[in-house]
């Protein structure tokens, strides 16, 4: 079986705007550096390895007592630097030296605002937390510096704040008479005593959202200890015990009190709010938080008038038609376009739309851009339905396909719903595996793949040998197959079930222990609504809805749709008031009531516990050669060959032709699997074409940026190109190696170095109780993402891979 890894799966999914708010939250990951000695017997030699296994090649050695500096330790080795040159030894034949911390030169500046105070933060973001509140004249202790950001100590915490508003000499400060000018030392947080106020129980979370686990339920009236409150919830203590509750079960008020109540004090003004109106030439997406990473709510229509409550970093808070949220502050004007003195201006027209439906015979594309060469944001199926704005040109169209907006080819769509003849059946809760075969031809040649079957058609492209393709329909000696993001024909022939494992390539393999059991990490897990796009037959109780035809009902208040006729199904998904249901069935449930079977439109809903414990399980994915390549280390180099790498990867693709020396450096420089280097570096750049990639003149410099990171807000070649320029990214090789560590800091030196622990993280889940740090809600994100890797790995002879396979506790 040829063990093989894939690259740039949905990795630009794991797209660098992910990847840069996983940095910016924990900037601090940098290990520390340790100067150590070598210790080996006399007239001996301790060996220098380009990679942590001991049959990887010897770089150099040293000798008993040579000085070394030590940049990471994991798994019984260290990472060193000796001269100019980065290599792995063994820990046990290194001694700490008697004096090994690096003094950290500092100084001393002051907190110089005009007026408030300045926030300290956890990271060098506007987007990180604020710690505290640093006020006029506070004396900082500074450790560095670098772009416009300062890290500190100040009153005993350490932290971020803005460069600009530091000061080398103590500011004066002008104080009324009587009153000191002492700085004000961070003040603690005020606390306030409240009541439940509920007609049942009331959840205390382990954070402020309904997804999160419940550490217990409140009773009406008891008392709790507020810490803080921010939109919605409070952060309190009750009976021993910290978390979160909604605000709205609080009161200042004990309920059942006898004593009188105090007059109630007067209420705080309103804020103060501005009118402005949206003025784009589409739509503009009001979202749940200021960032473009944030769920959309709805669009808005150019004109459309909006109530702004605050503007902050490029963002306005803001209400409209009953919904509050975020909306970027370029696409607001204080005039509405086309007013005139006198009638009143009449409504923006509603974007004009029209529902067709996806026609194709395995899946669709839902890209980024109307350009195969874009990403894919997700796939859709045969029957699916869309709305499609009046956008349609060069053949792709404008679509939303549930929450989701992007481009899909017009040549998939048809305004008829397939099978509109009779209901169609409910669709299993899983759908089937899609159908894989493997190019089977000499390793010097390849496969070509036609537009039509027979040899007088037209190649679209060629295929090396071991390519995985999808099997999409086979009649006589020919074969549809779909490969690599293009759709032909190949001789069936030249397809194989299985391929055997070529010569020169080294596959091992370890197991990692949990101390979970697997049917306890899926109990975890559910505790976070893992979502999937499977169909299952859905259930609303009778009492739920009022019908208003034969077939169809209004939702009468805020339900749960279930996966089963009763409440000891788990919930798909909720519906709300008002909402139209299409009744397929009925059927008398577990508890006694009459469940309704209905038809919903959700793309992506809560998956069934059976089918999260299915991806959960590694037995099901370790013997599959191509999605065991989830448990490929991402953490260790392929041991690639560079001119094998230049000539059957790199070759035509742009910037990036020739560059495998570079990969292959920043792989061994910064622990990460040069392969997905290459894979991410090839998805982000467009086969290293794009403009970011190619070259952007920034402040009189060119600059290079291969993995997209930073391009993200609206202007991603001028943001990419900015944070290229701050990194002294100013050749293509800067790029590379530099975005390496970037890439590495995210996940891969977080103990997050396999696919499948980037999905399920288990070292977190069994640490924490609960999930934390997973890349995606997908439960089948992990074994989605390796076709891609598999196939680079198939076009070279000369590699090594290594797995780590998870292994759970057994009862």
């Amino acid at each position: 079986m040829k063990k093989l890894v894939i690259p740039g799966f949905c990795f630009a999914v794991l797209s660098t705007t992910a990847l840069y708010q996983a940095i910016e939250a924990d900037p601090a990951s940098a290990q520390e550096i340790k100067k150590k000695v070598v210790n080996v017997r006399s007239g001996s030699s301790l060996n220098v390895r380009k990679s942590i296994n001991t049959r990887s090649p010897i770089i150099g050695k040293l000798g008993k007592g040579v000085k070394v500096t030590v940049y990471s330790e994991s798994k019984g080795w260290s990472k060193l630097k000796v001269g100019s040159s980065y290599g792995y030894v063994s820990s046990k034949y290194l001694i700490t030296l008697a004096t090994t911390a690096t003094k950290v030169a500092t100084t001393t500046k002051y907190v110089k605002v005009s007026e408030g105070s300045l926030n300290l933060r956890k990271s060098a973001s506007t987007g990180a937390s604020v710690i505290a509140k640093l006020a006029k004249g506070t004396q900082v202790t500074v450790f560095s510096e670098t772009g416009g950001w300062a890290k500190i100590n100040a009153n005993g915490k350490n932290g971020y704040v803005s460069s600009k508003y530091l000061s080398s000499s103590k500011p004066s400060n002008t104080v009324s008479k009587g009153s000191t000018s002492k700085p004000a030392a961070v003040s603690s947080s005020k606390t306030t005593t409240k009541y439940v106020k509920v007609s049942g129980a009331l959840n205390l979370r382990k954070a402020a959202t309904t997804n999160s686990a419940v550490i217990k339920t409140l009773k009406n009236g008891v008392t709790v200890t507020v810490y803080s409150e921010s939109k919605g919830w409070a952060k309190v203590k009750a009976s021993g015990s910290t978390g979160y509750v909604s605000t709205k079960y609080l009161t200042a008020t004990k309920p059942g009190s006898l004593s009188k109540p105090k007059p109630a004090p007067t209420p705080a003004p309103e804020p103060e709010t501005t009118t402005k109106y949206v003025k784009v030439s589409g739509a503009l997406n009001l979202r749940k938080g200021a960032t473009t990473k944030s769920s959309v709510i709805k669009t808005l229509n150019d004109g459309e008038k909006v109530t702004v409550y605050s503007e902050s970093n490029g963002w306005a808070k803001v209400k409209v038609s009953g919904s509050t949220g975020y909306v970027s502050t370029k696409y607001l004007t204080a005039t509405k376009s086309g007013s005139t003195s006198r009638p009143k201006p009449t409504p923006a027209p509603e974007t004009k739309t029209t529902t067709k439906y996806v026609k194709v015979s395995g899946a669709l594309n839902l890209r980024k851009a109307g350009t195969t060469n874009s990403a894919v944001i997700k796939t859709l199926k045969d029957g699916e339905e869309v709305t499609v704005y009046h956008s349609e040109s060069n053949g792709w169209a404008k679509v939303k396909a549930g929450s989701s907006t992007g481009y899909v080819s017009t040549k998939y769509l048809t305004t008829t719903k397939p099978g509109t003849a009779k209901p169609s059946p409910a669709p299993k809760p899983s759908e089937p595996e899609t159908v894989v075969r493997f190019v089977d031809v000499e390793a010097s040649s390849s496969l070509n793949v036609r537009s039509g079957p027979g040899t007088t058609f037209a190649v679209v492209t060629k295929l090396a040998r071991g390519t995985a393709v999808t099997l999409l329909s086979q009649s006589g000696s020919w074969s549809k197959i779909s490969a690599n993001g293009k759709t032909g024909y190949v001789s069936t022939s030249y397809l194989k079930e299985k391929l055997g494992s070529p010569d020169g390539i080294a596959v091992s393999e370890t197991g990692q222990k949990y101390n979970l059991t697997l049917d306890e990490m899926v109990k975890l897990q559910l505790g976070a609504s893992p979502q999937t796009d499977q169909k299952y037959k859905s259930y609303i109780r009778e009492d739920a809805i009022r019908m208003t035809s034969s077939i169809y009902g209004t939702v009468l208040g805020d339900w749960n749709i279930r996966g089963g006729a009763g409440t000891n199904y788990w919930k798909i998904t909720t519906v709300r008031r008002g909402e139209q249901l299409k009744v397929l069935s009925q059927v008398k449930g577990s508890d006694g009531h009459i469940w309704y079977q209905v038809d919903i439109k959700d793309t992506w809903v809560n998956a069934s516990p059976e089918d999260v414990k299915y991806y959960l399980d590694p037995n099901n994915f370790k013997d599959d050669p191509v999605k065991s390549y989830q448990f490929v280390k991402l953490s260790q180099t392929a041991n690639l060959n560079t001119a094998e790498v230049n000539q059957r990867i790199l070759s035509g693709k742009g910037i990036l032709e020739g560059k495998a020396s570079s990969f292959i450096k920043a792989g061994n420089l910064y622990g990460v699997n040069d392969i997905y280097l290459i894979s991410h570096a090839l998805l982000e750049t467009g086969n290293g074409r794009s403009q970011l990639a190619t070259g952007v003149l920034y402040n009189g410099r060119t600059v290079y940026n291969m993995y997209g990171i930073g391009a993200n807000d609206g202007n991603a070649v001028q943001n990419g190109a900015a944070y290229a320029y701050n990194a002294g990214w100013f050749t293509p090789e800067d790029a590379i190696v530099g975005g390496a560590r970037f890439i590495a800091i995210g996940y891969i030196n977080k103990k997050q170095d396999t696919i499948y622990k980037m999905r399920w993280n288990p070292s977190a889940a069994e640490a924490l109780g609960y999930p934390s740090h997973q890349y995606a809600t997908d439960i089948g994100w992990a074994s989605k993402q390796v076709r891609q890797i598999y196939n680079l790995y198939s076009l070279l002879n000369n590699y090594s891979i290594n797995l780590e396979i998870p292994v759970y506790k057994t009862k």
